[in-house]
């Protein structure tokens, strides 16, 4: 058997006796089944990278693979976020003409609106104002719960809550559903 053949058994055994922690993780973060494939892929392909010898690879601990599962599981979310921030349309973009688009009063009531917003944002309790700008992101509320760490209706609660101080500070501005008056 080759080193290249010896390594890829080892890698296997590897894998199948860590397979229940880097389900556990892909659980953690929320991941769908397919997702979780590929976290079990890419946990492979950085395990082969890093350690090479099958020797070294029959030695790792499970608390290797764990981390290295932890770590692509995040990278994972991080890309799908990235992917999904160049989706969304900016607090500029209004009827679907950008702010320098506008013309005369349309273009200045744009920019005082994101400057209200951006301002009332700031106003917000600190444990609101940031799942709120996720919110606004376009994250859904179990995804706010998975990437900070806790339930979705945790996640779920602070979103409404904020978005409910969001309303009542836009609305002492003058701003309402009709925009600014």
């Amino acid at each position: 058997m080759s080193p290249a053949d010896e390594a890829s058994a080892a890698l296997d055994a590897l894998i199948a006796r860590c397979a229940d922690k880097v389900r556990l993780v892909g659980q953690a973060h929320r991941l769908d089944p397919a997702d979780v494939d590929e976290v079990f892929q890419e946990v492979r392909i950085r395990v082969w990278k890093a350690v090479g010898e099958s020797e070294r690879i029959e030695g790792l601990p499970a608390s290797y693979v764990y981390r290295t599962a932890e770590s692509v599981a995040l990278d994972f979310i991080r890309r799908r976020r990235a992917r999904r921030a160049g989706t969304t349309d900016p607090i500029e973009t209004i009827g679907g003409l950008e702010a320098h688009e506008l013309q005369g009063p349309d273009r200045l009531a744009a920019s005082e609106l994101g400057d209200l917003i951006e301002r009332s944002l700031g106003d917000l309790a600190e444990n609101r104002r940031g799942v709120v700008r996720m919110y606004l992101a376009g994250y859904g509320t179990g995804e706010i719960g998975a990437a900070l760490g806790w339930t979705e209706a945790k996640a779920r609660n602070l979103v409404y809550r904020g978005l409910a101080d969001l309303r009542a500070a836009l609305a002492s501005h003058g701003v309402g559903a009709e925009g600014i008056r």
